[in-house]
């Protein structure tokens, strides 16, 4: 097991947590495992990790190009959105998306939604966020960054 706790499986997590006889040692257990890198460092090395610039990741998400830095430096936070359309920027797939979502604090794609359907669906056939805000547009959905989603 990594010290940051990154290679624990949710389940076992899950697991743990209602095992345990108490929150306390659950947390004194488990306190790697419950903590998130800041999103700005994970997206930093999300771009060590591809050999990207930042640059051409905020270009290709196409995010403003001031806020996409300061999402980068860790001046801003981003909505969900943003956050997806990183994701695509990143070519991730719909796991990948998933993480970027909760290191950002946000809520995960889920199945049962329309709109979360359409999008994990493109992440995971690696569809470029045009084709995927096409797929949207396509179905009659919000498109990300649309201000019918803010």
């Amino acid at each position: 097991m990594g010290n940051d706790g990154s290679d624990i499986s949710t389940r076992e997590l899950w697991q743990r947590l209602l095992d345990a006889p108490s929150v306390e040692a659950y947390l004194a257990e488990n306190a790697g495992a419950c903590m998130l890198p800041p999103f700005c460092d994970y997206i930093t090395g999300l771009c060590v990790a591809c050999g990207e610039k930042p640059e051409h990741v905020i270009n290709r998400s196409g995010i403003e190009r001031s806020f996409g830095h300061r999402l980068f430096s860790g001046e801003r936070r981003p909505s969900r959105d943003t956050v997806l359309r990183l994701a695509f920027a990143f070519g991730l797939d719909a796991e990948g998306a998933q993480r970027l979502l909760e290191v950002a604090h946000l809520s995960p794609l889920h199945p049962r939604i329309m709109r979360d359907a359409v999008i994990a669906f493109c992440l995971h056939r690696r569809m470029t966020l045009m084709d995927a805000q096409q797929t949207l547009y396509d179905n009659g959905l919000p498109l990300m960054g649309s201000k019918a989603t803010a």
